[in-house]
């Protein structure tokens, strides 16, 4: 057999020369048999041997003093991008659960004219996240009250907006505008205000004042 370089030795024992060139070319396509390739890693995994080499790295250099900051600013934007991929794919925590609370969970029996009271009270006293809540459910208990609404125990905002629009369609806008509103405050953390109550309060009473629409009776009902 061959050696690769300028001589060989053939079975007979006188040294044959062959030139650099051919020898070259003739390494290079033994050395691309697949036969020798079988177990090199993929694209894919060259990939990610790739990626956290570069982020052990980085890890490497928050604690070093001759990085300076750029191993603490590599690392950090990596955990940026982590925590948002985790949020965009889980969305915000405990927000499903938080949106599909009832409206009357937990609460006592009470007129909507004890709601309308109690949010009176709250909102001279600057509560505005608690006046918003009980002026909602003064809202809806009225509703309910009017027989608008079936009373339901685990009825959401939502839920009441919709089903109310269908009979008072006229100010299906505005319900669902309080909802989002109420929904904002109660679930969103987002601080309420004396508007966010008036809202609520002016709907109120413009939902005392209208009529409904009845549902058409279908053919043939006597």
């Amino acid at each position: 057999m061959p050696t690769w370089g300028e001589v060989a030795l053939p079975a007979g024992g006188a040294p044959v020369t062959i030139p650099r060139d051919p020898a070259r070319d003739a390494a290079r396509d033994e050395l691309l048999n697949p036969a020798y390739h079988r177990h090199d890693p993929s694209l894919l995994e060259r990939a990610t041997s790739w990626f956290w080499d570069q982020f052990s790295k980085a890890l490497e250099g928050v604690g070093s003093a001759t990085t300076g900051g750029t191993g603490l600013v590599l690392f950090a934007a990596v955990a940026l991008v982590v925590g948002a991929a985790v949020w965009w794919r889980l969305g915000a925590p405990g927000r499903a659960a938080r949106t599909s609370t009832a409206l009357f969970a937990g609460e006592h029996a009470r007129t909507a004219d004890q709601h309308r009271a109690e949010a009176r009270r709250l909102a001279a006293a600057g509560a505005w996240n608690d006046a918003v809540r009980e002026q909602m459910r003064a809202l809806v208990r009225a509703l309910e009250e009017r027989t608008l609404l079936d009373p339901r125990p685990g009825r959401t905002t939502d839920e009441a907006a919709a089903e109310a629009a269908r009979a008072l369609p006229a100010h299906a806008a505005a319900l669902a505008e309080a909802a989002r509103t109420f929904d904002a405050v109660a679930y969103g953390d987002r601080a309420a205000d004396q508007a966010a109550y008036r809202l609520l309060g002016d709907l109120d009473q413009a939902l005392e004042r209208t009529r409904p629409v009845l549902a058409p009776t279908p053919e043939g009902a006597v």
